[in-house]
């Protein structure tokens, strides 16, 4: 998911598609926040590991 935000993010920078820079931020951030809580083995969604 932090990839594909990472990409997003990239292709509405360079080809001036708001809606892309704004998903590609959207998805950046909630992968990093799923990260950050299965890292610390927080549960999410009943998965302890979030792939």
């Amino acid at each position: 998911m932090i990839i594909l935000g990472l990409i997003l993010l990239v292709l509405g920078y360079f080809l001036g598609l708001q809606i892309l820079y704004f998903l590609g931020g959207l998805l950046l951030v909630v992968g990093v926040v799923f990260l950050i809580l299965g890292s610390t083995g927080r549960a999410i969604g009943g998965r302890r590991h979030f792939y």
